[in-house]
């Protein structure tokens, strides 16, 4: 049987995005702020908020009436394990035909090959 995936769907990153933009958030505020964006059903949103409750994505605490969820995990490791898992499957593991496929497609601006220059020299600690 095959792990889990790490990799949140594009509905669940783009809820998981609001949640850590807003610090927490009810199904409410989730669904009116996709809904600037583009027509979704409201029991969609509060679906997908609860598989992220149940992945360990979304803490929910009760404030009044109304569920309050928050980020249970930062962005920058759900990012990371969603970026590692998609350099494992497609890269088999290497990040640089990833990075030579970007500067070929020209969609790396020079600072950020400086950046990438910059993180790759011995001595720097993360």
């Amino acid at each position: 049987m095959r792990p889990p995936s790490t990799t949140l769907t594009g509905q669940e990153l783009e809820i998981m995005k609001i949640v850590w933009e807003r610090g927490s958030s009810t199904v409410r505020e989730v669904y009116e702020t996709m809904l600037e964006r583009r027509k979704v059903a409201y029991t969609t949103v509060m679906t997908m908020m609860k598989i992220l409750e149940q992945k360990k994505y979304l803490k929910k605490t009760q404030v009044e009436r109304a569920h309050v969820y928050r980020a249970a995990q930062p962005k920058g490791k759900v990012i990371g394990a969603m970026v590692r898992e998609f350099v494992n499957r497609v890269f088999n593991g290497s990040a640089e035909p990833l990075l030579v496929h970007l500067v070929e497609e020209g969609d790396l601006t020079r600072e950020d090959l400086e950046e990438i220059a910059r993180l790759r020299k011995p001595g720097r600690h993360t």
